[in-house]
């Protein structure tokens, strides 16, 4: 069965799209079948990926709420052993149809279970906030990967999140834990850098990973071309960066590549 991992910080500005587009792309490119379904409004992943959102006749706004079975809305991308769940401008009303619904909080993991064994790894790219649509992909998830930036405010909210987390495990899904931790916008050459990641490792002792992204123009430039960092410039810091992180995060799990 494959592992659902949920990339998530209700903070914004985090690095969390860019992580979860390149990270699907690097897992995809080492062999290992990937989905990556798009939850927020925004619609970001969906266009990192080279997809309109605009053209698009299904979403996973359509799966949410209009109970449409995700296979049929999942699309091919270009890119290896890659596919998505896109999301669509609807998705911005989801949170407010979602309230009137039976079993709200567990729409998308209902959605997700008949396409689970098709894929290694489905990770999920969350909104910027803690609300219903997050809850769905926290009670959809086996673990949480949290990406942090290596700045002043680093660490605020995050005990907030590691509440939400901790009352999602008692509530609604027991089985929820911590994949990992992901340092962004790192820069080793500041004093402040290290400050932070040592506060990080006291918050998350033995959950951040070695590997650390660094700002760089490349993996900013990449979206506009509708293309993860890893196939823009491969040749980057960046794209060095995630192929490095996806190389520990499949170590971590030794996982068996399925056929493609």
């Amino acid at each position: 069965m494959g592992k659902t991992v949920d990339i998530v910080n209700q903070k914004g500005g985090v690095g969390k799209t860019t992580s979860a587009v390149n990270l699907a792309a690097a897992v995809g490119a080492r062999g290992y079948k990937v989905l990556l379904a798009d939850t927020d409004p925004q619609g970001n992943a969906t266009g990192g990926l080279g997809i309109n959102k605009r053209l698009l006749e299904r979403s996973i706004y359509d799966v949410l709420i209009n109970a449409m079975p995700a296979s049929e809305a999942i699309i091919a991308t270009p890119f290896a052993n890659l596919w998505v769940l896109p999301s669509s401008m609807n998705l911005a009303g989801a949170e407010l149809e979602l309230v009137e619904s039976s079993r709200r909080e567990s729409r998308l993991k209902t959605a997700l279970a008949p396409v689970k064994d098709s894929f290694d790894f489905i990770f999920l790219d969350c909104p910027p906030s803690l609300g219903l649509i997050t809850l769905n992909t926290l009670c959809a998830a086996d673990t949480v990967l949290v990406p942090i930036q290596c700045e002043y405010y680093a660490l605020e909210g995050l005990s907030q999140l590691v509440a939400t987390i901790r009352q999602v495990k008692r509530l609604y899904n027991p089985y929820i834990d911590i994949e990992g931790v992901l340092l962004t916008m790192y820069d080793g050459r500041l004093n402040l850098t290290q400050q932070v990641v040592a506060e990080i490792k006291k918050f998350f002792p033995n959950k951040v990973y070695a590997s650390v992204i660094p700002r760089n123009v490349r993996l900013s430039e990449a979206p506009s071309f509708g293309l993860p960092a890893v196939y823009y410039d491969r040749n980057s810091k960046g794209s060095a960066a995630y192929d490095s992180l996806a190389a520990e995060f499949l170590k971590n799990n030794a996982t068996e590549r399925r056929e493609a």
